[in-house]
């Protein structure tokens, strides 16, 4: 069974079609129904800023459909190898999607993102678009 990470852009874009009309973000969920979905932690925070509390239904109801990954010290050390490397070749990312990359390489799954620019500058990162 495929196992994915999402990042927060996803999320977004899942949040704002569900009041709308249905696009990327949910068609790649229907082209991907068997795969796992999981969170890093570092989006689920990313996300939470958007809502009062954490007990808002539309927050919960999508958050829920995810498992949480926490961050370890494994994810922590390939944050910093990842962050060094990319600051010297001068394509260094975003902090939040440093540690959001950091997990899904640490993991070895895919990451699911509209920013594929940014991302795609992480070597070894398996990413798909939507």
């Amino acid at each position: 069974m495929e196992a994915l990470i999402f990042d927060t852009t996803f999320l977004i874009d899942f949040q704002r079609e569900r009041s709308g009309s249905r696009g990327g973000a949910h068609a790649f969920l229907q082209d991907h129904a068997e795969a796992v979905a999981y969170l890093p932690m570092t989006a689920y925070g990313e996300f939470a800023e958007g809502f009062p509390n954490r007990t808002d239904a539309t927050f919960l109801s999508v958050v829920e459909s995810f498992e949480l990954l926490s961050v370890t010290r494994a994810v922590a050390d390939t944050y910093a190898d990842l962050a060094r490397a990319l600051r010297l070749k001068g394509k260094l990312i975003g902090s939040n999607d440093l540690w959001i990359a950091a997990t899904a390489l640490e993991r070895e799954m895919a990451l699911v993102t509209r920013d594929t620019a940014e991302f795609s500058r992480v070597p070894g990162l398996k990413i798909k678009g939507y």
